[in-house]
């Protein structure tokens, strides 16, 4: 059999908000029983067939790389990390539903990793006034994928879905929820399943099918990061 091409998505968010659980059960289709902490980075791969159901339809490896969760602001944490950064294709952000700043901690999350040679170590808040420039620069595809949505009280849903549509437009990339313990949240045909092949066509697209298939190279060089209801020392 013929070797398969492939393409690098990185899994970016903070510990706890379930990575691990989340690249399982896309790679193996199956709930991870007993996750554990990430130190450093784990790839599982995952088989994607490109334009399923057309003449163009093709098989592709997924790589995903779930990067550990410390998001640290000490040199050496970044500078570790950063090995993983090199050729990415796209970018899976999780964040954890019922913590919110798991959600605000992506902003972060994006930064370091697209700007892998100079990333911020601390955010500049503009009361509120998010710049989303940065992000409609970018070239990497994003997806913006919400866990735990289970644990949600009914009477916060619509609250919570308010905020993760919001982060979707800052980042310009689609999102959707779910619950890792749960595989009927990515079953064929659910809205899930046809947003995580969408973003998964897309990365291929970008790397095999255009002009300048060439990996992230970071946003413009900016002095002040805007971000929405964001603090850090």
């Amino acid at each position: 059999m013929a070797s398969l091409d492939r393409v690098k998505v990185l899994v970016l968010g903070d510990s706890g908000v379930g990575k691990s659980s989340l690249v399982h059960l896309l790679c193996q289709n199956q709930v991870l029983g007993n996750p554990s902490w990430t130190v450093g980075c784990s790839v599982d791969v995952r088989v994607q067939d490109y334009k399923e159901g057309t003449p163009e339809e093709k098989t592709y490896y997924i790589e995903l790389w779930d990067v550990g969760g410390s998001l640290g602001s000490a040199s050496s944490i970044k500078s570790t990390r950063a090995v993983f950064y090199n050729s990415v294709n796209g970018i899976m952000l999780v964040h954890d539903l019922t913590n919110k700043k798991s959600s605000q901690n992506l902003y972060r999350w994006s930064l370091e990793a697209l700007n892998k040679d100079s990333s911020p170590t601390g955010v500049i808040v503009s009361n509120g006034d998010y710049d989303r420039e940065q992000f409609a620069e970018n070239s990497v595809p994003l997806l913006l994928i919400g866990t735990k949505f289970d644990q949600i009280p009914e009477t916060k849903r619509n609250e919570v879905l308010t905020r993760t549509a919001f982060l979707s437009e800052d980042f310009n990339a689609e999102e959707f929820n779910l619950d890792c313990t749960n595989p009927r949240y990515l079953a064929a045909g659910t809205s899930n399943a046809v947003k995580l092949s969408r973003f998964f066509d897309k990365v291929i697209e970008k790397r095999y099918f255009t002009r300048d298939p060439s990996p992230m190279t970071g946003f413009t060089d900016r002095k002040r990061f805007n971000f929405k209801s964001l603090h850090y020392d």
